[in-house]
C-alpha cells in the first residue's frame, strides 16, 4: 500500500506542479479561462487518480466473485461522476475552458506517459535513468 502512496505522490506532484505553473502562465497571458480549466481539470484528475489507488486493493481482496464485480462496478461509477463535475462546470460557466479542462483530466496519465518516453529515449541514447 505505501508503493502505491509514493506513486499517487509523485504523478499528482507532478500533474499539479505542470497545471500551476501553466495556468499561472496563461492566466498572466490573458487566458483566464483556459489556465483556470488547466487547474480544475488536474485537481480532479489527481482524485481520480487517488481514489483508484486507494480502491484497488479492496478490489483485489475481495473474496466473492460477484462482491468484488459490484465494488468495482461502483468505484468505476463514482469516478466518472467525479470526472464529469469539471466537465460540467466547464460547459455550464464561460470562467473554464472546456478543452483545457479536458486537458487537466488526463495530466496524471500524459506525467506517467512522458516519464515512460523520457526513459525510453535516454534507454535509446546508451543513458541510464
Amino acid at each position: 500500500m505505501e508503493e502505491i502512496r509514493e506513486i499517487q505522490k509523485k504523478y499528482c506532484s507532478r500533474a499539479m506542479f505542470t497545471a500551476i505553473f501553466g495556468g499561472l502562465f496563461l492566466i498572466l497571458a490573458d487566458h483566464v479561462s483556459i489556465g483556470k480549466g488547466l487547474i480544475l481539470g488536474t485537481i480532479f484528475s489527481s482524485i481520480n487518480f487517488v481514489l483508484m489507488g486507494e480502491t484497488l486493493p479492496k478490489r483485489l481482496l475481495q473474496n466473492q466473485r460477484n462482491k468484488a464485480v459490484m465494488f468495482s462496478l461502483g468505484s468505476i461509477f463514482v469516478r466518472y461522476l467525479i470526472l464529469a463535475l469539471p466537465l460540467l462546470l466547464a460547459i455550464k460557466m464561460e470562467q473554464f475552458n472546456l478543452i483545457s479542462v479536458i486537458c487537466g483530466i488526463f495530466m496524471v496519465q500524459l506525467m506517467i506517459l512522458g516519464e515512460q518516453f523520457a526513459k525510453f529515449f535516454l534507454k535509446l541514447r546508451g543513458k541510464t535513468v
